[in-house]
């Protein structure tokens, strides 16, 4: 009973930070929406995920895992956000052809020399 009551109030936590919109009749809910925001989206990531955790250590089973998905889910992306955006392939490859060699930096300079 205790995970359920729990997993109603990660369900309200997480309405009340990410649709303020759905809560537009609580008053405190645009203040708690304006302060979630400016947190990082790492630390989005550990509230969010520690959040859907502790009903799964309360009481681990089928039902409380499929309940927390979400909350865990959002959490997981909220992760993958803070990583950053993925590079570009061809600005990669620019930028190693940019680098010089090892035997450019032993030698000093880029020509070869045949003999």
């Amino acid at each position: 009973i205790a995970a359920g009551v729990w997993m109603m109030l990660n369900a309200f936590i997480l309405i009340l930070c990410e649709a303020p919109f759905c809560c537009q009749f609580i008053e405190f809910a645009n203040t708690v929406a304006n302060k979630v925001d400016k947190f990082r989206h790492w630390q989005k990531a550990f509230f969010y995920c520690g959040m859907a955790l502790f009903p799964i250590i309360l009481s681990a089973t089928f039902t409380t895992v499929l309940g927390n998905g979400i909350a865990f889910a959002t959490g997981v992306l909220y992760g993958l956000a803070s990583l950053g955006k993925k590079g570009d392939g061809v600005a990669y490859a620019r930028l190693n052809h940019q680098k010089p060699t090892d035997e450019v930096k032993l030698t000093g300079s880029t020509e070869l020399t045949t003999q």
